[in-house]
Formats: structure tokens, sequence, C-alpha cells
């Protein structure tokens, strides 16, 4: 094959592989709004988002994942804050001194059990984001084609809350498994401060389920983004079919 012929045949290959890459995102035609009657999302990218669902939770299932991570790093909470942001008298004092106290290592096992706990939930936490994916319907929603982590948003916006349900009694789990709340306890026997901060069990699992989630929910963002630039690499099969190759 030569010259023209050639130049054909590329032409034909780039094509189609555009039209594949395009169909396996599941975003060929336009986004229609969600009904009673709402297809399913497009199988290539509910594909993709399951691939980067999967491979971040594996990354954050590592031990030591999420305490290595300043990006996701599990914290304790908040405590004393007031309702304009600001933190004061007596709130402020407890913040202040549980700040000093994990700079002084007083509370350093504690936070590093809560992060090992988010560790455990994540390993265990696949099936509940794979059957939130695979409920997602097509939407009016532009950012799933055009946003690098579109579709994470998309699952975040609209499964959220029910991941975050779906979480906390892993997050519990974990807690239990790891030692954090013996930790807990322990640290409220020789102080009061804890308690007075209001640092209780449910409010430990909570916080640790919020922040679990949002380190979830940004890295599965930048997988779909990483998983995007190389969809060849990530849908391969498909554009194989496609090509006939």
């Amino acid at each position: 094959m030569h010259g023209s012929e050639t130049d054909q045949h590329l032409d034909r290959r780039t094509i189609l592989a555009s039209l594949g890459v395009a169909a396996a995102l599941g975003l060929a035609g336009p986004l229609r709004a969600a009904g009673p009657g709402a297809k399913a999302l497009g199988p290539g990218l509910r594909d993709l988002l399951g691939r980067a669902s999967d491979s971040s939770l594996d990354a954050l299932g590592q031990p030591g994942a999420f305490y290595n991570d300043p990006a996701v790093r599990i914290a304790l909470p908040l405590v004393g804050k007031a309702a304009g942001g600001a933190s004061g008298g007596l709130g402020g004092t407890l913040l202040g001194l549980l700040d000093k106290g994990q700079q002084l290592g007083l509370t350093d096992n504690l936070v590093r059990k809560l992060n090992d706990a988010a560790g455990a939930a994540a390993r265990e936490a696949k099936p509940i984001f794979r059957s939130a994916i695979g409920r997602l319907s097509l939407a009016d929603v532009p950012g799933i084609a055009t946003r690098r982590d579109g579709a994470t948003q998309y699952l975040r916006s609209t499964a959220g809350t029910d991941l975050g349900l779906r979480l906390r009694p892993l997050v519990d789990k974990g807690l239990a498994s790891v030692g954090a709340l013996q930790e807990l306890d322990r640290l409220s026997a020789r102080s009061s401060l804890l308690q007075t901060a209001g640092l209780t069990r449910d409010r430990i699992g909570g916080s640790v389920t919020e922040q679990a989630l949002n380190g979830i929910f940004r890295y599965i963002g930048n997988e779909e983004g990483r998983l995007r630039d190389n969809p060849a690499g990530a849908l391969g099969g498909v554009l194989k079919g496609l090509l006939g190759q």
C-alpha cells in the first residue's frame, strides 16, 4: 500500500479511533435529562469511573496511604468553632490545646489510628462505590464530557450522601479494628480535654467518614483525569475491536 492509499488508511484509522473513544466514554450523543425512562450511564463512561474508583480505593487501602499524603490525611475534627467560623473563648482554648497536644505527640497515635481506620474502610468500599456507579443515569450535565473529573463530580453530586451513609459502618468497623476507639478512651481517661471538646466516638466516626470520603473522591477525580488523558490505554479493548485488530 503506497501514497494516497496509505494516507486514506491512516485517516480511516484516526477517525475510527476518535469515534471509538467517544463511544467508549458514552459521549457519542447528547446527554439527556434524567427521568423515569432515563438510560443508564454510557457503559464506557461507567467502566471508566469504575476503574478510577477501584484504583483509588486500592491506593488508599494501602497501609499508611491516608496519613502519608497530606492532601487526604485525616485530622482530629475541629472543635469549638463559632457560628461565624471564628473560634474564641473556651473554643479557642480547646483548639489551641489540642493543636499543642498534637505537636507534642500526645494525640499523634490517635490521629494515625484514625487514618488507619480510613484505609481499612477504603479496602472494603469497592462494592458500595461500584453499586452507586451502576445506578447512575444520564443527566444534562455538560461537565461530564468536558471536565477531566466530570464523571467523578457527577457521582459525588448524585450519590455522595448515600455513599457517606454506606461508608460510615465501614469506618466504625475500622475504628474499632485498628484500636482508634480504645486510644480515644485512653486519652479521655487521662484528661477531660477531649470530652470537653466534644470528641466523642460518634463525632470521631462522623468526621473520619467525611474526611475519608473527601479523600476518596479526590483520588477518583485525579485517576479519572489520568485515564481520560490516555483513553486508548484505559479502553484499549474497545478500540481494538473498532479498528479490527
